[in-house]
């Protein structure tokens, strides 16, 4: 396998991967073309890592909704689901299994095409997630020790072997290869499969990365004796509070760490996050065969009928963690989670700007929400509590959740609304401190004859050309831009996830996006500026549909044959 090539992909109806069981004696590829195959590779840890064996059950209910199509295009759904069921229990602890395959299901409906690209989708994602994370977590390394080449510390195996594509732990490790920044990396060995002994260190040798196996032993001792710089390690589930189940041994590292004041790094996609689990006393850790253990090889090396105490995992508790670090931020568990700063007066300032937008019909009843974020070094945002009416809004009605996840800070408080996954999405990928999303006539009507125009085109955009308000988007080139147009999925997760892949691929993607029927998001520095740019959006939509009837070839609702992406609608710069 070489270093571009996945790790795990889809080819001709079957899920194709390396079996990891082999390694490093063998390569072998393994085509997985049932669920019961794809069960059977993750619980014999044939695939395994946890973002790895999330993909391959979303892979795996893509196989089952093949098997199961009924005529005129259905699907057996019931039986599907059943299978989706099996998969999830094939290994417990790693949240990403039971997220990707929950994730994939929400296309069921749409039948088995649906599904699948849904799966494949996924598989796009996660080299672009973790290229961004290993980025992420290379900075941060270089910023906490700027002035030497690193001796670092791996556990277990958080490469491509355990993604599909350049890892996660590891992947940091590469990414600081490539910048000359590793003196050597010290591999444990990582009982009871030896998954550092026979993965990673393979995969550094590939990648000629300077390296020394080391036993699960010594690694304390390591970290006493000044060997060590910093400890990276992978994740399979963070709870809530910052606690993280990884591969067995890793909490006995993170103590050694903590004792030696060395970083101690978890690097992990936001999917490993569990954010229905307040602490890690609630993960449920997997316990593996005794054979693991009284075994070497198929060679007993224990006594027979020895007793086993075999978990695959422990769990480290936040307060022995330095930073944890996803695709789309930084936590430092040890510290106490910021406040809002200022909230009364922030809570008071977005209330009012909801009552003036009430009062124009831009957020009529309860439709709606804004939120700020005032430090976006700062994990923590405000948005509008869901079911208030926004004529009535006051400071009280706001709900501090987590910029990145869209999570409550206070689980048993206030519901935020129902589209704070959209604004998490537009802070993960831009530099925005304030969101705002409204109902209003104009961009609503367009968004909804564009998206009628493109019917079945999935995202779409709104081409605009020489409008004198487009100066009012603080655009690069303010001649023109095209506004994205989003399909109104009813799982609005769904939309959030299409709108962090559309603003992390164009990052000079203009500050405003359309949802088909369901009004217009746009966001700036502070309220002020946001609510600038909504005013001038909603006017350049309002001149687009009074200017329609005098370029009835450009305005009729036509197919998507007819109308090209490319068509601008034009506008008057005087």
């Amino acid at each position: 396998m070489n270093a571009q090539q996945p790790s795990l992909s889809w080819e001709d109806g079957a899920i194709v991967t390396i079996d990891q069981r082999v390694l490093p004696h063998a390569t072998r590829q393994l085509r997985l073309r049932t669920v019961d195959e794809v069960i059977e590779a993750v619980s014999t840890l044939a695939v395994r890592g946890a973002p790895a064996i999330g993909l391959a059950g979303a892979l795996g209910v893509a196989l089952s909704a093949l098997r199961h199509r009924l005529p005129g295009g259905g699907v057996d759904r019931a039986a599907v689901r059943e299978d989706a069921r099996r998969l999830v229990a094939a290994r417990p602890t790693a949240v990403n299994l039971e997220w990707a395959v929950r994730r994939v299901l929400t296309r069921l409906d749409e039948g088995h095409r649906a599904v699948l690209d849904e799966g494949l989708a996924m598989l796009r994602e996660d080299a672009e997630v973790n290229g961004a994370m290993v980025r992420r977590a290379a900075d941060l390394l270089v910023g906490l020790l700027p002035d030497r080449p690193l001796r670092l510390l791996t556990h277990c195996n958080t490469g491509r072997l355990a993604t599909t594509a350049i890892g996660t732990a590891l992947g940091v490790i590469l990414e600081l290869a490539a910048r000359g920044r590793v003196a050597e990396v010290l591999v444990d060995e990582t009982r009871p499969l030896l998954q550092g002994a026979r993965l990673t260190a393979w995969e550094l040798r590939e990648a000629g990365v300077p390296h020394r196996l080391c036993v699960d032993s010594a690694a304390a001792a390591a970290l006493a004796t000044g060997m060590v710089d910093c400890v990276l390690v992978g994740a399979d589930r963070i709870a809530a509070n910052g606690d993280v189940a990884n591969k067995i041994g890793t909490y006995g590292i993170a103590v050694a760490a903590a004792r030696h004041a060395v970083p101690f790094l978890v690097i992990a996609p936001e999917s490993t996050r569990d954010p229905d689990l307040a602490t890690g006393a609630g993960i449920k850790i997997e316990e593996r065969g005794a054979a693991e253990v009284t075994e070497c090889a198929g060679a007993p090396v224990a006594p027979a009928g020895t007793a086993v105490f075999n978990p695959a995992f422990d769990v480290t508790p936040a307060e022995l963690i330095t930073a944890i670090v996803s695709e789309s931020r930084v936590v430092r568990p040890r510290e106490e989670p910021a406040a809002v700063p200022d909230a009364p007066r922030l809570g008071d300032a977005v209330a009012a700007m909801a009552r003036t937008l009430y009062e124009r019909g831009w957020m009529p009843g309860t439709s709606g929400n804004i939120s700020v974020r005032p430090d976006p070094a700062e994990p923590t945002a405000l948005i509008t509590a869901s079911g208030r009416d926004k004529g009535e809004l006051t400071g009280r009605d706001m709900v501090a959740v987590d910029a990145g996840t869209a999570q409550p800070v206070d689980p048993d408080g206030p519901r935020a609304s129902a589209e704070t996954a959209i604004h998490a999405a537009v802070y993960r990928t831009t530099d925005a401190r304030a969101v705002i999303h409204v109902h209003a006539p104009y961009t609503t009507a367009v968004a909804g004859r564009r998206s009628r125009e493109t019917a079945g085109a999935g995202r779409t955009g709104l081409p605009l050309r020489d409008f004198e308000l487009l100066k009012g988007l603080g655009l690069a080139d303010p001649s023109g831009t095209e506004i994205p147009v989003f399909p109104n999925h009813a799982d609005v997760g769904r939309i959030a996830t299409e709108v962090a892949a559309h603003l992390r691929d164009r990052p000079d993607a203009p500050p405003a996006l359309l949802i088909a029927e369901h009004g217009v998001t746009v966001w700036g520095r502070d309220l002020a500026q946001a609510r600038n740019r909504l005013e001038c959006l909603e006017a350049i939509c309002q001149l687009v549909l009074l200017d329609a009837g005098n370029r009835p070839a450009r305005a009729a609702a036509v197919s998507p044959e007819t109308v090209p992406e490319t068509t601008p609608w034009e506008g008057q710069t005087a």
